[in-house]
């Protein structure tokens, strides 16, 4: 068998990368509920055969569950259609066209988030790395790479600010909805903040060391895909163009 246990040690991050673009694609374009599950199913496989944390995602997803309710009752009042399952005062609440769109919604999050697990097997430089040997201009690629790396460190800025917040004696899970849309509008200015002043410190860094000083800049890593990098990139692509022309067949 191809795919071993070092795989995502192994694997040239330009073949993890058309595996992402492969699956994100599908997830995008196809609207179909059955097609989204195997597309799902697919990349649950392909991340836990790379050793990516994806039961992590999936118990984090629990956190959106209020989000995924609210996706119901919004497409349930503002798509017409469908057959209703609860009313009330003659205003329908609750239809099945709107529970079909919510679902459909929560597993293209759930595609994405999986494809985000499969990047991680990788560092960022790896994956500048692969953009820039894919003749992507380097600052585009960098910016990739400061976005994959801001968003870790965004989340880590929230949590500590929430437990700093607990740590005082309140506690969030108790808050009423309106008292946590109040507390999050006052984490939010911080966070921001925090990240206004990092972007500033990395742009002081850059211009420190040279960046865009030279109209070529080499590296010193040199990526090189192997005979498994090319048969799992074109495995990948062939698998999401069967799956597309299946879809729109």
């Amino acid at each position: 068998m191809i795919l071993d246990k070092g795989l995502s040690k192994t694997l040239d991050p330009r073949t993890k990368l058309i595996i992402v673009i492969a699956i994100s694609s599908l997830a995008v374009f196809i609207r179909d509920l059955k097609y989204l599950a195997l597309i799902l199913a697919m990349a649950t496989l392909v991340g836990k055969m790379l050793n990516s944390e994806i039961f992590i995602v999936f118990k984090k997803l629990k956190k959106i569950f209020g989000v995924f309710i609210g996706m119901i009752i919004i497409q349930s009042l503002f798509i017409k259609g469908g057959n209703p399952i609860i009313s009330l005062g003659g205003i329908t609440l609750l239809t099945d066209i709107g529970v079909f769109k919510a679902v459909e919604f929560l597993i293209r999050i759930s595609i994405i988030l999986v494809s985000a697990t499969i990047l991680m097997t990788s560092t960022s430089r790896e994956i500048l790395q692969g953009l820039v040997q894919w003749k992507i201009p380097y600052e585009i690629a960098f910016m990739v790479s400061v976005a994959i790396r801001f968003l870790p460190l965004l989340k880590e800025e929230i949590d500590d600010t929430l437990i700093a917040i607990q740590l005082r004696g309140i506690d969030v899970k108790k808050l009423s909805l309106n008292e946590k849309l109040k507390l999050y509008s006052y984490i939010f200015t911080p966070v921001v903040a925090g990240a206004i002043v990092k972007s500033r410190r990395l742009s002081i860094a850059m211009e420190c060391r040279g960046f865009r000083a030279f109209s070529h800049r080499t590296s010193y890593m040199k990526l090189r895909m192997k005979p498994k990098d090319y048969l799992i990139s074109s495995i990948s692509i062939m698998t999401a163009a069967l799956i597309a022309y299946m879809y729109y067949l």
